[in-house]
């Protein structure tokens, strides 16, 4: 079943809000924002999106338009918690709006070992006909997915593919020279974004492609064309938005730069909220860095 394609540049979606409500109209906009900038696929309903914090109806709402206005770009969807249970039935109650594969998160705060892990996403696994994306984020979740673990995984047959976000270099090297054929191994982080690659990674879950999506296309573009030295300029260039998407709790900052770019309110759901003013400043410089301020 390892037929989707899940390469390239890759965008983990913000959730704009108004008012306390989800601004579904901003984000239809956003959405044709990163298709007109040439993102490769769509990630809604990830950490990004604050989706622990979104009503049932509005994360379907929000799949619903990344669907319509995605322009039929795979919609590789959120879909994990900390409960199987919880997530099968998060899962089914998804499918039906427009999903392509699910990214499911190594289970967060149980602790899981590597067995309980390998059961829990073999049994996620034969709950769908999906593809099924594993999320390694240990920054996260208290517990990281070794190679070892990961690789025994893959060999299911609709596990397609993981988002490592360990930054653990000798684990990912590990996955990737080891994984079968047809296994998509994407970074999760992206400052690894060139070296991943560069190595046989397929691309980037994105946070700083919300920020910038055509600078990010064109720099996994480049990569992926075997523009070596265009390549490096672009992660030289790139490198402040990286390290700046998360001076604070990943996506503060990254709404900090868009809202002041005029494309979203400043507007987050408790436990988070809008950026320091130091870093609203700091991700201004970063912008206008990049030439996305006047």
């Amino acid at each position: 079943m390892k037929h989707i394609n899940l390469s390239g540049c890759g965008t983990a979606l913000i959730t704009p809000f108004r008012n306390g409500e989800v601004d579904y109209d901003g984000f239809a906009s956003l959405v044709d924002r990163q298709v007109a900038a040439g993102i490769d696929v769509l990630v809604p309903l990830g950490t990004t999106g604050e989706t622990p914090c979104l009503e049932d109806d509005e994360r379907i709402k929000v799949l619903q338009i990344a669907r319509e206005h995605g322009a039929g770009l795979p919609i590789v969807v959120g879909g994990g918690t900390n409960s199987l249970k919880h997530t099968i039935r998060s899962m089914e109650m998804l499918e039906p709006y427009g999903v392509d594969a699910f990214l499911i998160v190594v289970p967060y705060y149980n602790k899981p070992t590597q067995e309980g892990q390998y059961r829990y996403f073999k049994a996620v696994a034969e709950s769908t006909d999906k593809p099924i994306v594993l999320y390694n984020v240990p920054g996260r979740t208290g517990v990281n997915m070794t190679a070892e673990t990961a690789l025994r995984l893959a060999e299911i047959d609709n596990i397609v593919a993981t988002k490592e976000a360990s930054g653990n270099r000798e684990q990912i090297m590990e996955i990737l020279r080891n994984a079968p054929e047809g296994f998509q191994v994407l970074s999760g982080n992206d400052d690894d974004t060139l070296w991943m690659m560069e190595n046989g990674g397929a691309g980037i879950i994105s946070v700083a492609s919300n920020v910038a999506p055509e600078l990010l296309a064109s720099f996994v573009k480049a990569i992926r064309e075997g523009r070596t030295e265009e390549a490096h300029a672009w992660n030289e260039k790139l490198t402040p938005l990286f390290t700046n998407c998360f001076v604070e709790s990943n996506p503060i900052p990254a709404k900090a730069a868009m809202a002041a770019m005029g494309l979203i309110e400043n507007e987050l759901r408790l436990p988070l909220v809008p950026s320091q003013q130091s870093t609203y400043d700091l991700m201004v410089r970063t912008i206008r860095n990049l030439g996305l301020l006047g």
